[in-house]
């Protein structure tokens, strides 16, 4: 029996919005609803509005699927640990004069900015309610933290090689981040 119109139009709202693996996995459980129902002894119209009805709205399924995302998890992970893992740096800077180490000036504008925007992507990945804006957002922010990381562990242990104890804190910590940002990018990017 070919399609019935109305879950023809459903898989096709969530084929523009899901994965083609979440969005067949969603198609087979409305055709599997669909027989169903028509088992029941309903007519395939009346089949094809009690499977629509009982999937509800089809962007409030994407918004569901958006809101179990690895990416959207991972993204209020690393939002977390903002607080702690940015006063460690602030300290370890500070302490060890960072405005006298020989780097580019343009360097630390350069990593504000790219944290500025990680930190953007981040909570867009957290709020957004479209799995690809979130899955796109969730993985642009673990390689932006991972990126912001290496680089302040480069830097920190390359222009103050005595590893005082406020850098090795701060180093300990972003490698903290660096082990959740591997760990999580699989899951985000599947």
């Amino acid at each position: 029996m070919p399609e019935h119109r109305l879950i023809r139009q459903y898989n096709e709202a969530l084929a523009a919005e899901l994965p083609a693996r979440l969005a067949e996995e969603v198609a087979d459980g409305l055709a599997e609803a669909h027989a169903k129902y028509l088992l029941r002894g309903l007519g395939p119209d009346e089949a094809a509005q009690a499977t629509v009805a009982e999937f509800g709205d089809p962007a409030r399924v994407v918004a569901e699927f958006s809101r179990a995302s690895p990416a959207k998890k991972v993204a209020g992970r690393l939002l977390a640990t903002g607080p702690v893992v940015g006063p460690c740096w602030a300290m370890a800077l500070i302490t060890s004069r960072a405005w006298d180490w020989p780097v580019p000036a343009v360097a630390p504008a350069l990593l504000g900015a790219m944290l500025a925007v990680t930190i953007a992507v981040l909570l867009t990945a957290a709020v957004a309610r479209r799995y690809r804006v979130v899955k796109r957002a969730g993985a642009a922010g673990c390689v932006g933290l991972a990126v912001l990381d290496s680089s302040a562990i480069t830097a920190a242990v390359a222009a103050d090689p005595t590893l005082r104890w406020p850098i090795m804190l701060a180093v300990a910590a972003s490698a903290v981040r660096l082990a959740l940002v591997a760990r999580a990018l699989r899951p985000v990017l599947e």
